[in-house]
């Protein structure tokens, strides 16, 4: 009987997890997809499918315009597809497009001007950042902004802190030109540089020094069966009060900083995008739906608060994530934009065909191998193997 009651008690809490990774994942997807639409839209063109998920269709509903809103049973990402779309990754079709009859090609993607091309494409992931953004501003407002002074208490002796001269009572001011408003940003920033020189502006009483400090790099477990490295330089804060906390901010300033966080969220997936392909960090570190999931389920512990900065911080990457200049993203679609802006024609159909075929080979490839990295860190977890 108490197996069977583990059993049960483990089965809730895995569905409680995916309910609640699905509820994140929608809402970012679906602010992504109507960041497309919307645009689409405004620009005159047709919209024939609003899809979230893939596969067969659950449910849903034709609009006045016939646009079909739909819900299918791979809930993993969503599509908007235009009536002369070849596929769900708006591959263009000039077979679909001689089809059209005269009135309906006015309603064609690809026969509007390509600044509106440009700009349906470059809505979704501009409506993931408008996403964040909020989130963050609206989290602040709502909960007030916690933050530990960025005053050094212990220096570690035989750490990069002490070896740069780095005393207790220094205030740290700035990072490699990031401006420091609290002890977090120290942490954030020195734990992304393991290795790096990094330039530090501290105050000293009335004076002002500039330190070079090279964190040292140290691998830690995650809480998911993982390691990671991370740059340490020996220092800890004079006291953490402040983060017990919470000050309220006005509208202007949780706006700014939600700006402020949602850069700093993009700026640190570049950094761990050259990390991984430098070889900084392993590449096993990446992961995808089972690892997103379990974070979101950790994070949901915490309450309100931390769910709704995941999620902004799940909107800013996936933002990014589809800039990124691979054919059948929508940053493979502004790459082809842009070289038609250049070269006065469109690519040849051809050599698009050509790239989103290497495009879906690499979003494949790059699925497969977050997901088995996903089943070896659950595989790790259960066994207890390193």
């Amino acid at each position: 009987m108490l197996t069977l009651a583990n059993a049960a008690a483990s089965m809730s809490g895995v569905l409680i997890t995916i309910v609640q990774f699905l509820i994140v994942l929608t809402i970012v997807v679906f602010v992504h997809e109507f960041g497309h639409f919307i645009v689409a839209r405004w620009c005159g063109v047709s919209v024939s499918t609003f899809s979230i998920g893939f596969g067969r269709e659950i449910f849903g509903f034709n609009d006045r315009k016939g646009t079909r809103w739909r819900f299918a049973w791979i809930p993993l990402g969503g599509y908007v597809k235009f009536v002369d779309d070849e596929n769900a990754a708006s591959q263009p079709s000039a077979d679909r497009l001689e089809k059209l009859s005269v009135s309906e090609r006015s309603g064609a993607f690809q026969t509007k001007p390509l600044w509106q091309r440009a700009a349906v494409v470059a809505a979704g992931p501009m409506a993931n950042f408008i996403l964040a953004i909020m989130v963050y501003a609206g989290v602040n407002m709502a909960y007030g902004v916690r933050t530990i002074a960025p005053v050094v208490g212990e220096v570690k002796e035989g750490m990069p802190a002490a070896m740069a001269g780095i005393k207790p009572g220094d205030v740290i001011k700035s990072i490699d030109g990031w401006t420091v408003e609290g002890f977090e940003d120290v942490q954030r920033i020195v734990g992304i540089s393991g290795g790096k020189p990094l330039k530090i502006g501290v105050e000293r009483g009335t004076e002002k020094l500039d330190l070079t400090v090279t964190p040292e790099v140290r691998e830690q477990p995650d809480s998911f069966g993982g390691t990671f490295k991370r740059g340490l330089i020996g220092v800890t804060p004079s006291s953490i009060s402040g983060y017990n906390e919470a000050k309220p901010v006005s509208a202007v300033e949780a706006l700014r900083l939600g700006v402020r966080e949602t850069y700093t969220n993009l700026v640190h997936t570049v950094q761990g995008i050259a990390d991984i392909v430098t070889q900084r960090q392993a590449a096993d570190q990446m992961g995808g739906p089972i690892l997103m999931a379990q974070v979101t389920a950790k994070v949901a512990e915490g309450g309100l608060e931390p769910l709704l900065r995941w999620v902004a911080f799940i909107s800013a990457n996936i933002g990014f994530l589809n800039l990124l200049p691979i054919p059948v993203l929508d940053g493979g679609h502004l790459v082809y934009y842009a070289i038609e802006g250049v070269m006065r024609r469109p690519l040849s159909r051809r050599m698009q065909e050509i790239g989103f075929q290497i495009g879906v080979a690499l979003v494949l490839m790059l699925m497969v191998y977050v997901n088995l990295n996903d089943l070896l860190r659950v595989w790790r977890g259960w066994t207890g193997a390193g």
